[in-house]
């Protein structure tokens, strides 16, 4: 299907809403019945009908027809946060006794979810390194029922050999579960490889505007179903009519977005991957990376964030370099046009808080201003370092 038709017309009957090019936002919660048989079939296929917009609404529904067309699924289900749809998707395929593999340095409250909340209803999680299948080959039990990736990770960027783990968790009867968010659908589609439900953080990519929160889990028609009558309609973590608007939206110019942040990480990874005061750039399109091959086989581009590991001995030095910068705004998410950098110096408030992760790791986004501008700005902090 083409690119283009996605975004622009899948999904969009514009002649039901008087010719107009932005969709309407129907912002009804409920939705009338003519006649008690009307409303009957209604409640029996409540799936593919418009009875309550806790589960479905026609502005949602035209959203997530896109979605499920850009990752090349039969159906998709949209969520109020990414770690709604997340949530969802894992506890659609386990229960009590099960197993799950979840590779390492997975998205902060995906981890929580797997290591501190499923546990207390009995379900057990092993963590591995996801660079290398022999790792999950090894996880594997009899009462393994899911494997949880994230390819590229979130901070530390390594991939997994998605066909690779697809084949084999196929061979055991497992599922398998991938956060996309980083790559976006337009640079990287798992269900090619094998890979049974695709979520992302809508939040990210697809709204692009740093304005809204949203998530979507892709897949079978069975699997979304069956998350349909399950976890959507019991849990309600469901997304507003307003909200899809704004992702419809944000989906106009995701190619446009795509491209320019692509283009404008390389020029600032190139910079920094010469700078004596970086000790290592972690990019999965660096020919330098590990994993560069893989990453050239498994997505056609790639996005924005990138981590750097600096050459500081001490925490104020990496505080230091990270208050310096000008043009690059602090904060926890990215996707937006806005360059952003996280430091994770920052969660090394006390023992307890203190991450698996070194102290000198920044997380960088790049988003749409000139790489030129943003290159200086990194240039004067790390002379302050």
């Amino acid at each position: 299907m083409d690119l283009s038709y996605i975004i622009n017309e899948l999904g969009e009957e514009r002649e039901r809403y008087f010719n107009a090019v932005a969709p309407p936002i129907i912002q009804s919660s409920n939705f009338a019945n003519r006649t008690v048989a009307e409303m009957r079939h209604k409640m029996q296929h409540e799936a593919e009908e418009y009875l309550y917009s806790r589960g479905n609404n026609p502005t949602v529904t035209i959203l997530e027809k896109k979605l499920a067309a850009l990752e090349g699924a039969e159906d998709a289900i949209a969520f109020g946060s990414g770690m709604g749809a997340v949530a969802a998707a894992v506890l659609s395929q386990v229960k009590a006794g099960d197993h799950i593999i979840c590779i390492n340095h997975p998205y902060s409250w995906a981890k929580t979810l797997m290591r501190k909340f499923l546990p207390r209803f009995g379900v057990n999680l092993t963590m591995v390194a996801g660079d290398d299948i022999e790792n999950f080959e090894v996880a594997i039990r009899p009462n393994t029922t899911l494997i949880y990736l994230e390819s590229p990770t979130s901070f530390t960027f390594e991939l997994q050999d998605l066909a690779a783990v697809a084949a084999l968790a196929k061979q055991h009867g497992c599922s398998t579960i991938i956060d996309n968010s980083f790559a976006s659908p337009l640079h990287q589609n798992p269900i090619e490889y094998g890979i049974d439900l695709v979520v992302h953080s809508c939040t990210k990519y697809i709204g692009g505007h740093s304005d809204v929160m949203g998530g979507v889990v892709c897949g079978s028609r069975e699997n979304i179903y069956k998350i349909f009558k399950g976890e959507y309609m019991t849990l309600g973590a469901v997304m507003s009519p307003h909200d899809a608007w704004l992702f419809i939206r944000g989906l106009r110019t995701l190619p446009v977005r795509m491209e320019r942040v692509a283009a404008s990480t390389r020029k600032v990874v190139e910079y920094l991957a010469r700078h004596p005061k970086v000790e290592q750039v972690l990019f999965p399109f660096l020919p330098a990376h590990p994993q560069y091959e893989l990453a050239q086989r498994q997505m056609r581009n790639n996005s924005g964030q990138f981590s750097l590991l600096l050459r500081a001995d001490k925490l104020a030095q990496a505080d230091r370099f990270c208050d310096s910068l000008q043009h690059f705004l602090m904060a926890a998410s990215w996707g937006g046009h806005e360059s952003l950098v996280f430091p994770i110096s920052a969660t090394y408030a006390s023992e307890e808080m203190k991450s698996d992760l070194p102290f000198n790791l920044v997380r960088f986004y790049i988003g749409l201003e000139d790489p030129d501008y943003l290159i200086r700005d990194l240039e004067q902090a790390l002379a302050k370092m």
